[in-house]
C-alpha cells in the first residue's frame, strides 16, 4: 500500500493523509487530511506530500521522503553521517545511493521541516 504524510505549511505540522484527488491529466487536485475543519481538504500549494518509502529504520520507525537519517552502524565509512531521504528517478535515495541499501544501518533523527539544522555541516 502506498502511504503519504502531509506537511501543512500554514500550521507547520504533519497531518495524516486520508485521501488524494487528481485531475484527469494526473496533476494533484486536493488532499483530504485528518484534523481539519471545512471538509478537511487542502490545496497542493499549502502542503508538502511525502511518500512512505516502504522501509523502516533500525528502531522499526517508518522512513518517509523528507526524513533526515543518521548512519548508526558502520556502512562503508559513513558512520555518523546524516542524509535527507529523497525520491528521484523512481527510487528513494540518500546522498550517495539507494536508501534500500543503507536502511539497515540508519535511524530517523528528524525531518527537513522541523529539524533542518541536522543537515548543516559540522564546523
Amino acid at each position: 500500500m502506498i502511504k503519504f504524510r502531509a506537511w501543512d505549511k500554514a500550521t507547520s505540522s504533519y497531518r495524516k493523509v486520508l485521501e488524494i484527488e487528481f485531475y484527469p491529466d494526473g496533476e494533484l487536485k486536493k488532499v483530504k487530511v485528518a484534523g481539519l475543519q471545512r471538509k478537511g481538504t487542502i490545496t497542493p500549494d499549502k502542503l508538502v506530500l511525502e511518500q512512505f518509502t516502504g522501509l523502516k529504520d533500525v528502531n522499526g520507525k517508518p522512513i518517509y521522503e523528507g526524513d533526515i537519517v543518521k548512519v548508526v552502524y558502520q556502512y562503508w565509512g559513513q558512520l555518523g553521517n546524516r542524509y535527507e531521504v529523497k525520491f528521484k528517478q523512481g527510487a528513494f535515495y540518500v546522498k550517495y545511493g539507494l536508501l534500500s541499501e543503507i536502511s539497515p544501518s540508519i535511524s530517523v533523527i528528524g525531518n527537513v521541516h522541523t529539524n533542518p539544522e541536522l543537515l548543516e555541516e559540522k564546523k
